[in-house]
């Protein structure tokens, strides 16, 4: 028989179910924990939640830009308040898969979430935005390290350029939304051409351009969004295009709205690492018999 104290030691470390040690299961649910928290934090808009758990030095990869990565929690932390206002109107961050590895130090896991606006969940229901940490026992707890998120590429997009301009486009409803002019002018090229809904026939240059943007957020003194349902986007080198309706949505004060729609084109090259707006081409319809253009039309 075995003394009553290695036997005891005996129980304690045979392992679980799968191989695992009772520690190492501890420690699994522990890492599963901190994910489902911090999905939750961000689908709640919650910043500090948000960066809770991390690593001084954690690096991410994210969708967007830059191509080296968030480095540093400083930089992790900036990285986030724009999904966060956009999370904020409607669109969901959900958990459907999360698997955990842990060791005894070092631990890693991988998950799927579906990741988007109501309308774009609609359209693709089977998309998912896939996530792989890397995590580190640190002062006697784990923290994650380092995050990697990515979506796979979409029917018609051919490359990562796809969803890099896919992005820009988030950051550009979000800037909008904020009133940001700056922010909205940064992806626009210097010498861009754009063919605006009004005269005269072209605006070339950012300074011209600018101007539109100026004219169009000070128009109203109520809140002004816009974004575009069906965005598509064709990706090729250091060349692409995006095309769709543009929804421009004015919120009043006494809790209406109203939408006007258009159409858009906007072409795209990477300079220097990043994209920049090229050119655009924005139009209503007319009405053949009066020649009035249409502002009034629906999808």
């Amino acid at each position: 028989m075995f003394p009553d104290h290695t036997l005891a030691d005996h129980e304690e470390t045979t392992p679980a179910a799968g191989g695992r040690t009772p520690a190492a299961a501890d420690d699994e649910t522990a890492i599963r924990e901190l994910i489902e928290r911090w999905v939750r934090a961000v689908d709640a808009g919650d910043l500090s939640e948000t960066v809770a758990d991390h690593a001084d030095d954690v690096v991410m990869f994210d969708v967007p830009p830059p191509a080296e990565g968030v480095r540093g929690l400083d930089a992790y932390r900036a990285a986030w308040p724009e999904f966060l206002q956009w999370q904020a109107q409607g669109a969901r961050f959900e958990l459907t898969s999360l698997e955990v590895t842990a060791g005894e130090d070092v631990a890693f896991a991988h998950a799927l979430l579906r990741c988007g606006t109501s309308e774009e969940l609609a359209r693709d229901p089977r998309n998912r935005l896939r996530l792989t940490f890397g995590l580190r026992r640190q002062d006697g707890r784990w923290v994650i390290a380092h995050e990697h998120h990515s979506f796979p590429t979409v029917e018609g997009d051919s490359d990562s350029g796809s969803a890099e301009v896919r992005a820009l486009h988030g950051r550009w409803f979000l800037d909008t939304a904020a009133g940001d002019l700056d922010a909205l002018m940064a992806p626009i090229a210097d010498d861009v051409v754009s063919y605006e809904h009004e005269q005269p026939l072209q605006y070339v240059g950012a300074d011209s351009v600018r101007q539109v943007c100026r004219r169009g957020l000070e128009a109203s003194s109520e809140r002004v969004t816009w974004d575009v349902p069906d965005l598509k986007i064709v990706a090729r080198g250091d060349l692409a295009v995006g095309w769709g309706l543009n929804r421009v949505r004015i919120e009043r004060s006494d809790g209406s709205a109203v939408e006007h729609w258009s159409r858009g084109t906007r072409v795209f090259q990477r300079i220097d690492g990043s994209w920049q707006m090229i050119h655009q081409h924005v139009s209503y319809p007319y009405d053949p018999e009066s020649g009035i253009a249409r502002t009034d039309l629906r999808p």
